[in-house]
C-alpha cells in the first residue's frame, strides 16, 4: 500500500473503515459532523498528511491525527498505519455509560427472566 498526496475526505473515512459505507461518510460530512483543523468540511474537501479529523457520532466525539493517505480501503489490522486516535478516555467511557442505561445485559446471560425485566422496567423509569 503505498500513500498518496490527498484524498476526498469522505473517502479517506471510508478506506480507513470509519464508516462503514462511502455514503454513510459522505452524508456525515453533509450534516456537519466532520471537522478537519477546526473547520467543518463539505464531502469533497482534501484531507493531507498531518491533518486532524474530528468525527462526531453521538454521543462520542473522536479526533484522529492522519500519518498517511491509503490508496485502497485498508484491513483493520492497517488501520495504525494512517490514522493515530487520539480521542480522550472520557469520550470512549460515554458508549460504555450508554450501554447500562440501555439494559446492557453481559453477553451469555440469555433473556432476562420475567421478575429481571421487572426490576429492568422499574429502573428505567
Amino acid at each position: 500500500m503505498t500513500a498518496q498526496k490527498g484524498e476526498r475526505i469522505d473517502k479517506f473515512l471510508w478506506h480507513v473503515r470509519l464508516f462503514s459505507s462511502r455514503s454513510a461518510a459522505t452524508e456525515a460530512c453533509r450534516r456537519g459532523r466532520v471537522t478537519v483543523d477546526g473547520q467543518t468540511v463539505k464531502p469533497s474537501h482534501s484531507v493531507s498528511k498531518g491533518a486532524i479529523v474530528i468525527v462526531r457520532k453521538p454521543p462520542v466525539t473522536y479526533s484522529y491525527l492522519v500519518i498517511a493517505i491509503p490508496v485502497i480501503r485498508v484491513g483493520a489490522k492497517l488501520v495504525p498505519d494512517f490514522i493515530s486516535d487520539f480521542t480522550p478516555d472520557d469520550e470512549k467511557n460515554k458508549l460504555l455509560q450508554g450501554r447500562v442505561a440501555s439494559g446492557y445485559r453481559p453477553r451469555g446471560t440469555g433473556r432476562p427472566t420475567k421478575r429481571e425485566r421487572r426490576d429492568l422496567e422499574d429502573f428505567l423509569s
